[in-house]
């Protein structure tokens, strides 16, 4: 069933605002700790005292580069700073340092697989550089306002994306290549609960097969995944509905309240003018010379495709599993120094290595809400733990068993599984008498199950194994076990 949903088509941009890894701010050389108390990040320069004289961070200017490399950008060879006017109660300088006309990188894309597989380019119209205001703060008072500066002169860059998103879906997708892009990069940790990361979406809808565009509203500082969604398609609605009223959508700022899922318009959007941009008079003209480009060109990693591409060729892995392991880079680096561990090097070792990774490594961080680089096993012990599994000294209860016994393990010596193996007693049974002597006992302490098997009730072969398993304490070779078991019913 149709609804005036299906009428409209939705126009996204994004805006994402990346906090850099630098230990200093953009213009001076207070730290960029984000735990550190409040207002003590703070001096002249970034509080904006008359006299004072900013300074590039160069690193701020590298980090640029290359996220615009890595977006496909073209790279500036001559930009500048401009001062970007507007007064809030966390800008002390009553100006923010900001790049208008000249960004340092421009005219880029990147490629987001969609639900069906297929892959949608979408357009990046410039990524530039800034720095972050300060920090209000509401929490503690219903009338007061509390203002922490230490974030003041925070070292960002803005990427600002072409209006080709069309759905909340794509726009989350295309947020979170960009995010995976940054961290890769190791310019920005993504962190969004810290505000390492945040987003503004504009939002417009028109009727479906339209090319004029409606008019945008813009949807400021959402701070989660989750946030970005709910806001674009609570906004996507109020715009269809008030269209549809017959009402005129108003070029506005936004902001989205979670709690009762709404935007609320807080002021009529300024243009460009009303911010009275004008050229930086303290800071020099940003050069970034074929050298400086080239310099950083060769220094940069992998790329994530790149990456994905490369575990499906050289692993034989599924391209659903490469997804996974390259989602984020240092869980591709645990993974990939699994496989260096390995004993075993084939497609079965990998597919294993790459099977622990993505169910029984991520379980393990998903629940007790760790990063891969707080886990406690070593690559090398997973390996070994494999390499057991893969060469039948032990079936995947015992393996599931070691792992689970590694996880309170402190050290790399005592949590070895060849070490707990021998110690716990928990080798695998691959001996055909013992084993055979064991199906031969299950069978005749269950008379019934047995005739009931030769009925025809076949799946009772399921409850046997298990019988037996239990009788050996989960250390017969389940290949065996299941060889025997047919030769012995057969044999009835």
């Amino acid at each position: 069933m149709s609804s005036i949903y299906d009428k409209y088509e939705p126009v996204i941009g994004l805006e994402i605002h990346a906090q850099m890894k630098t230990q200093t701010k953009a213009f001076c050389k207070c730290s960029t700790n984000f735990h550190n108390s409040p207002n003590s990040n703070v001096c002249p320069i970034c509080l904006g005292m008359p006299g004072t004289l900013p300074v590039l961070n160069k690193e701020l200017l590298d980090y640029a580069i290359r996220m615009g490399l890595a977006t496909n950008c073209s790279i500036r060879e001559k930009s500048i700073f401009a001062r970007k006017n507007y007064f809030y109660p966390d800008l002390t300088k009553g100006y923010q340092i900001t790049q208008y006309e000249t960004p340092i990188c421009y005219d880029g894309h990147i490629h987001i697989k969609l639900k069906d597989k297929s892959e949608k380019r979408i357009g990046i119209t410039r990524i530039h550089m800034e720095e972050d205001a300060g920090k209000s703060i509401h929490d503690f008072s219903d009338s007061e306002t509390l203002v922490d500066f230490n974030r003041c002169g925070v070292p960002l860059i803005e990427i600002v994306s072409e209006p080709d998103i069309n759905s909340s879906e794509e726009a989350i997708t295309y947020m979170q290549k960009i995010r995976q892009i940054l961290v890769y990069l190791d310019i920005c940790d993504g962190n969004m609960e810290e505000g390492s990361l945040r987003c503004d979406a504009n939002v417009s809808v028109r009727l479906k097969g339209s090319k004029e565009f409606g008019n945008r509203t813009e949807i400021k500082n959402l701070n989660s995944f989750k946030n970005v969604s709910d806001a674009i398609e609570t906004e996507i609605k109020r715009q269809i509905e008030a269209t549809e009223n017959g009402e005129k959508v108003v070029f506005a700022t936004m902001t989205y309240n979670a709690k009762d899922k709404t935007t609320t318009a807080t002021r009529s959007k300024e243009q460009a003018h009303d911010y009275r941009y004008f050229p930086e008079p303290d800071l020099v003209k940003v050069n970034a010379d074929e050298a400086m480009i080239n310099g950083i060109k060769s220094k940069l990693p992998e790329f994530p495709d790149d990456k994905l591409k490369r575990f499906v060729n050289a692993y034989s892995i599924p391209e659903y599993d490469a997804e996974i392991l390259t989602s984020g880079k240092e869980l591709s680096i645990y993974f990939e120094n699994v496989i260096k561990e390995l004993k075993n090097k084939n497609e079965k070792a990998y597919k294993q290595a790459s099977n622990w990774v993505m169910n029984d490594v991520l379980k393990v961080l998903n629940d007790i809400k760790i990063n891969i680089e707080k886990f406690n096993i070593p690559e090398i012990n997973l390996a070994k733990l494999i390499d057991l599994l893969l060469e039948e000294k032990i079936n995947k209860t015992v393996a599931l068993e070691l792992f689970e016994m590694m996880l309170t393990m402190e050290t790399r010596d005592g949590q070895n599984p060849e070490h707990l193996l021998k110690e716990k007693g928990l080798e695998q049974v691959s001996d055909t008498g013992e084993i055979d002597n064991i199906i031969k006992k299950i069978l005749t302490e269950s008379p019934k199950e047995v005739e009931r098997y030769k009925g025809g009730e076949k799946k009772l072969a399921g409850l046997f194994v298990g019988k037996i398993m239990r009788e050996s304490k989960g250390k017969a070779n389940p290949k065996i076990v299941n060889e025997l078991l047919l030769k012995n019913l057969e044999a009835l």
